[in-house]
């Protein structure tokens, strides 16, 4: 059987794992392994999108460009709001 301190410990554990939680989901962005093996994000649209695990490394690596491309063409491009 458990010690009240032990008790305690996990209940402070369990509550940090629950606010973790939270705060991810609060953005209204999650991610989940799709039927066929690939990253679906979930929130950003209408729709998840999804791809294999190298198109997102692909696609992570290629993040300063997508930012430098984004701030180039600022004027061109609407935010949805």
């Amino acid at each position: 059987m458990a010690t009240e301190e032990e008790l305690r410990a996990e209940l402070e554990k369990l509550k940090a794992e629950n606010e973790a939680l939270k705060a991810r989901t609060s953005k209204g962005v999650s991610l989940k392994v799709s039927e066929k093996g690939g990253v679906s994000v979930y929130g950003l649209g209408r729709f998840p999108v999804t791809l294999y695990k190298e198109q997102w490394t692909k696609l992570l690596d290629m993040a300063e460009d997508i930012r430098r491309f984004i701030q180039e063409n600022e004027s061109k491009l609407k935010a949805k709001e």
